[in-house]
């Protein structure tokens, strides 16, 4: 197994180097790792870093770090003093927050072989060590164990058809094995667990997410822009994270339906998508085309147009306080192959959270439909009916509200459960 592990780390990183040649985030996966021990060494053992506790944090990639983030935070509260290094697989983690302001570095993790792992430990040399739901990789997980330095699994989820539950998952199993404890998001994950022997070093925690969607909006604060764009509306949808599929699913409803102010924030902004949402939506504007001066909106490059009533959002890190404002919020991602987006940062304010029906390997997802602040839409047509419904039944709207904010407030605690451990155990205060 350990053979056919170290080919695939052969094949995916000639792939990776073959699609940089055309491929911008392959081009950033690779370029973001050049001369990356030499950086490593010369930052963390500066002024900033020399003689001070590191704590590592690895995530795949941005969804991974939000679960990540709150523990971050909190663990940097408690403990200033110590350093954070926060590493990434992914650009799309990487580029976003590699200037997150929390941690005191963050890298890309050098690819997964026996000497790559000896040589970032010896740089880094982690007090503790916190990888985030999904990350097992073989070398860092064996030389961190054989190192005895403390590691964690947080916010992880493990379904029936994942490697570790068949015949062909003995390396998997090993990885696993090399954590100190695994804070897994629900029961089924620890019934599966139990079943391959993981019993003692589990606990159910619930998914950091709910800390941290709930963190943002008790903090949030208005967006002069989007209230003007909005004006005196009292029906408004908030897209968030929609691929071209989720887009075409809504175009026929908001451009017969200019009474209704649309905020669409799609999952990629590059020119070629966003030019192509301005097709499908006929009274569209984007937001960085717009100023605000004295509560009034104008277009700053456009010939202005009256009665736009879809915004598109052409930047990142908006969505989460975008969520607010909607009347009605959609998640995008449901229509497309890989599933819905996180559907907590709707829900979090109390609103309708409507989705398509990708959804089945998102517990939140499920359970949000399951309590009845969710609802799943199969087509165009369907997501009209139910939008239009939604809209005139006040006594349903009022219901779908309610769950939605019940949900999230009910499985709050994951962070505190995951800080209690490591208080317990010392980890923050061990050399």
């Amino acid at each position: 197994m350990l053979f056919l592990y170290n080919l695939f780390l052969l094949f995916y990183r000639l792939g990776i180097i073959i699609a940089a040649l055309w491929n911008p985030k392959a081009r950033n996966w690779v370029t973001g790792r050049k001369n990356i021990f030499e950086n490593l060494g010369e930052q963390l053992h500066n002024n900033k870093g020399a003689g001070k506790k590191i704590i590592w944090f690895h995530c795949a990639s941005l969804g991974e770090f939000e679960q990540g983030r709150p523990v971050i935070e909190k663990i940097k509260h408690h403990q200033p003093d110590s350093k954070i290094l926060l590493t990434f697989f992914s650009p799309s983690g990487y580029e976003v927050q590699k200037n997150y302001a929390v941690a005191d570095w963050v890298y890309y993790l050098p690819i997964d072989s026996a000497t790559n792992a000896r040589r970032f430990l010896d740089i880094v040399n982690p007090s503790l060590v916190i990888f985030v739901k999904y990350e097992f990789w073989y070398y860092y997980l064996y030389e961190i164990k054989k190192r005895n330095i403390p590691s964690l699994l947080i916010s992880a989820i493990f379904l029936k058809k994942h490697p570790f539950f068949h015949w062909y998952g003995s390396l998997h199993k090993k990885m696993l094995q090399n954590f100190q404890h695994v804070f897994v998001q629900n029961n089924a994950s620890k019934n599966l667990l139990s079943g391959i022997g993981f019993i003692n070093k589990v606990t159910v925690s619930g998914d950091t997410r709910f800390d941290r969607v709930i963190e943002i909006a008790e903090n949030f604060e208005p967006i002069p822009t989007i209230e003007v764009f909005i004006g005196d509306c009292s029906k408004i949808i908030v897209a968030g994270s929609t691929w071209p599929e989720d887009e075409e699913e809504m175009n026929h409803y908001a451009n017969t339906h200019t009474d209704v102010k649309f905020i669409i924030a799609p999952h990629e902004i590059d020119e070629e998508h966003l030019s192509e949402i301005e097709k499908l939506f006929k009274y569209s504007i984007r937001y960085s085309r717009l100023q605000v001066t004295n509560h009034t909106m104008i277009e700053t490059e456009h010939k202005k147009q009256e009665n736009h009533n879809v915004l598109i959002i052409d930047n990142i890190g908006m969505l989460s306080k975008l969520y607010k404002y909607a009347s009605i919020a959609f998640v995008g991602g449901g229509f497309e192959t890989e599933g819905v987006h996180n559907v907590l940062e709707a829900a979090v304010y109390g609103k309708p959270v409507v989705y398509g029906p990708v959804f089945a390997n998102y517990a939140e997802a499920v359970e949000l439909e399951d309590c009845g602040g969710g609802i799943v839409v199969n087509s165009a047509l369907e997501f009209e009916e139910k939008i239009n419904t939604l809209f005139s039944d006040e006594t349903l709207y009022k219901q779908c509200c309610e769950a939605s904010l019940k949900y999230v407030y009910a499985n709050k605690g994951a962070t505190e459960k995951i800080m209690n451990y490591i208080y317990k155990n010392r980890l923050l205060t061990k050399s």
